[in-house]
């Protein structure tokens, strides 16, 4: 077939080599004519092919087709006329009609193909009549597209779009597009359904067409609000609509009094400090008071698709959805998965599965929250206002919390009351304290004589935190974690266990109610292989905080450090020693040896493990724990008299059931238990084992669940035991029963073990730090040592 080619630009070159490349001829090019001495790429495309090519500056005078001009064309015998990026209106006498082309419902896009057919698509649609397609309620004409995408991260704010591979992402280059090969295009420009031509990099803005029109009440107002600017920013000849507080000199003391001061002008009006940082031109802040005054500033209220239940006499209104940039919103693809009740195996309700994407915008999320946020604004002291108002409401709901902790983790209520949820509470009014007491030091050096130097060190946050925590203490292990995190001025992505979302999800809706600023926390339920490891590879996370296994550790360690180096925190396994001395309060040391392997159904990283029993009353030990073991009713975890729940999951339940069956080949004597109770849900009975060797696999492994493992040792050998204690590559925690302080001391001195109990067990606190020694981790929960995992340390040296 023989094609005429008529157009321009390197579109135009691009289409004229494609053809060729199919074999078709083209017998002639018709191109613009040359600017500036320099000649339109199409047209030096085909003069290199030694194709005519005819570059007429017009096809049409006065609306007649040249005569000339036709019929050079039709000397070419052309069957058929491709026009890319044809700017010039061709007339009928040369078989070119715009007709099929220039209506608008021929140019939508279709978005089932790659990313080089969209961009080629797009521009050869430049201009008229526009590629279009139908994103937020009415239709978007793309323009000014380009397939090079080089260095460009799609970070920014999503654009859904119906039947598009991806979402699009609106970035500060533009508006990043995907084609169904998952390559990327950019769009530079966006005509909306109105007609108005913006920046794609502009699209979510809207604030000129958001702006209010004043009556002449409020006119007034402003100018008594412009006359106080003037009085506060005495450097300044007019306040403009352009005048930024703080650029003009206005320092936080300022703050204090422009608030008051407008408090005066409007009565009534609720201004806070954060309201001018968050308005700083006049322009802004006029328009904030009046959205104030007139009672609409109010943020519209988070739309929450809550699952709601009617359980232990409450009404729970749970949210299932991904948790990013202050919004709850369904993860990529809709994709979501069964959360399940461990007491009858019921699903609880459908929680979005985050996937890659969804963790590269709650990323960029904290990232822009960080970088250009209220959070790093504010004073530490407000930040830790916001933090004591997050415990607050946190207090407020605690019987919500703890029931949904019962219902999802199968945590016992009572407990969840006073730990799971009641220590979550006291970590975050801890770290509240902290917040304006991070500081650094003056350090003496040698001076730099005649002159001198001064030397002082700051304490910095890091950026973009990536917390992972277990499904053990689901709430209690994200305060831990996210508390100092907060307090140390980060900003955070945390990635609840797949398992038991729903108390995270919660959380975060309590934090929308205290005021933290959006982006500052995001919560992605999902998968440890998928959203976990994203994290730990995502160049803009500066820091990981995980508690859980040791191999999925040393995993994260290695990811950390190839992706780009981040700081990373562990609290991995533990198989935590406890060695109890004949000369011990016996009753006490049954009381805390039961609570250290069956608090929390044994889901408790730092459950003893083994415990090490003086042949002199090994037998008696024995005998008291069992008694105690028949006493434990095991049932609904929300019956106020349960002492033991279900395991936490299924998997979980059938790995208990195995590591016994293991005990049981080897030789230990299983004295009671070892078998899932016959009842609906994942409930086991508590297990104690004793006559355990040191080969066992049971005295190695972590159960990690009610399973109290015993071993004989000598008495009066102190030192074997020790060092059958320590022969371990864990060591999270230990403890020591004994009336003999100098054994205590000795003991916890030669037990290696990031945490030592004497005559008590799982005494943790707030103020304690908490973390394990060699292959149970490094890094610290809790205590001011937490807070030095999420900060890094400035060195300033001044001469002078």
């Amino acid at each position: 077939m023989k094609i005429a080619v008529i157009g321009q630009s390197l579109f135009g070159q691009e289409v004229y080599c494609h053809l060729r490349k199919e074999g078709y001829e083209v017998v002639g090019v018709f191109t613009v004519p040359d600017k500036n001495g320099k000649a339109d790429p199409l047209g030096l495309e085909a003069e290199k092919d030694g194709v005519p090519v005819f570059k007429f500056p017009r096809w049409r005078e006065k609306g007649q087709a040249l005569p000339d001009v036709v019929a050079k064309y039709q000397a070419l015998g052309a069957e058929l006329n491709v026009l890319p990026f044809c700017s010039q209106f061709i007339p009928m006498e040369v078989r070119a009609t715009y007709e099929g082309i220039q209506k608008k419902e021929t140019a939508k896009i279709n978005w089932e193909q790659p990313a080089e057919a969209i961009h080629n698509w797009i521009r050869g649609n430049d201009k008229v009549p526009g590629a279009w397609t139908e994103a937020c309620g009415q239709k978007l004409t793309f323009f000014n597209s380009m397939l090079n995408t080089a260095g460009l991260v799609p970070e920014g704010e999503a654009l859904p779009i119906p039947g598009a591979h991806r979402p699009g992402v609106v970035t500060k280059a533009g508006l990043i597009l995907f084609g169904n090969d998952d390559r990327m295009l950019l769009v530079k420009n966006i005509q909306l359904e109105d007609g108005k031509m913006i920046p794609a990099s502009h699209f979510f803005r809207g604030e000129d067409s958001s702006a209010l029109e004043l009556t002449e009440a409020e006119l007034v107002t402003m100018e008594a609000v412009r006359s106080a600017w003037k009085r506060i920013l005495p450097n300044v000849l007019e306040v403009e609509d352009s005048t930024d507080f703080f650029k003009s000199g206005a320092a936080s003391v300022d703050v204090v009094r422009l608030v008051e001061e407008v408090k005066e002008l409007c009565d009534g009006v609720e201004l806070e400090n954060e309201d001018v940082y968050m308005a700083t031109t006049f322009k802004d802040f006029i328009q904030l008071l009046v959205r104030k005054l007139r009672g609409d500033d109010k943020e519209s209220e988070c739309i929450i698709d809550y699952v709601e239940m009617t359980v232990n006499k409450l009404t729970l209104r749970m949210p299932h959805q991904l948790f990013i940039g202050g919004t709850f919103v369904d993860a990529e693809g809709a994709k979501t998965y069964e959360t399940i009740n461990p007491t009858d195996g019921s699903v609880i309700c459908q929680v979005s599965l985050a996937q890659v994407s969804d963790v590269d915008k709650a990323v960029a999320a904290a990232k822009d929250a960080f970088e250009n946020g209220l959070w790093g604004k504010i004073s530490a002291r407000d930040r830790g206002r916001l933090l004591y108002r997050l415990a607050d409401l946190m207090e407020q709901h605690q019987e919500e919390l703890a029931t949904i902790e019962a219902l999802d983790a199968g945590a016992v209520y009572t407990l969840a009351l006073k730990t799971h949820v009641g220590m979550s509470i006291q970590t975050f009014r801890y770290f509240a304290g902290w917040c304006d007491k991070i500081q650094g030091s003056t350090i003496p050096i040698n001076q730099a004589r005649p002159n001198r130097n001064l030397t002082l060190t700051r304490k910095e946050p890091i950026g973009v935190c990536g917390i992972v925590i277990p499904w053990n203490y689901p709430l209690m292990m994200l305060s831990w974690k996210t508390a100092a995190c907060l307090a140390a001025g980060n900003t955070v992505v945390i990635k609840p266990a797949q398992v038991t979302p729903l108390t995270a999800l919660k959380f975060a809706e309590l934090t929308l109610k205290a005021g933290i600023p959006k982006g500052v926390i995001n919560i992605l339920p999902g998968s440890g292989s998928l959203v976990g490891q994203r994290l730990s590879d995502h160049p803009d996370v500066r820091k990981i905080g995980f508690t859980g296994s040791t191999e999925v550790g040393k995993h994260i360690m290695k990811s950390c450090a190839l992706s780009n180096v981040k700081k990373v925190s562990l609290e991995l396994g533990g198989k935590s020693p406890l060695i109890i001395f004949a000369d011990c309060d016996l009753s006490k040391a049954v009381q805390m040896g039961m609570s250290s392997v069956f608090f929390n159904k044994g889901e408790n990283c730092i459950a003893a493990g083994r415990l090490f029993i003086e042949d002199s009353i090994h037998d008696q030990f024995v005998q008291k724990v069992v008694e105690e073991v028949k006493k434990m009713k095991i049932g609904n975890p929300l019956d106020r008299d349960t002492n033991h729940g279900p395991q936490n999951h299924q998997a979980h339940l059938r790995k208990l059931i195995e590591y016994c069956q293991r005990g049981v080949k080897e030789g230990a004597t299983l004295v009671c238990g070892g078998n899932q109770v016959p009842r609906p849900g994942f409930f086991f009975e508590p297990t104690v084992f004793t006559d355990v060797e040191d080969h066992m696999f049971i005295a190695k492994e972590e159960s990690f669940g009610p399973v109290m493992v015993i071993s004989r040792f000598a008495d009066g050998d102190m030192d074997t035991v020790l060092s059958r204690a320590n022969a371990t590559e864990f060591g999270l925690a230990s403890g020591v029963f004994t009336r003999d302080i100098g054994k205590a001391l000795y003991v916890s001195d030669k037990l290696e073990a990031g945490t030592v109990f004497i005559n008590t067990y799982n005494k943790t606190d707030v103020a304690a730090p908490f973390g394990g020694f060699k292959q149970s981790g490094f890094g610290k929960d809790l205590g001011e040592a937490a807070l030095n995992e999420y900060l890094r340390v400035k060195t300033v040296t001044f001469e002078y």
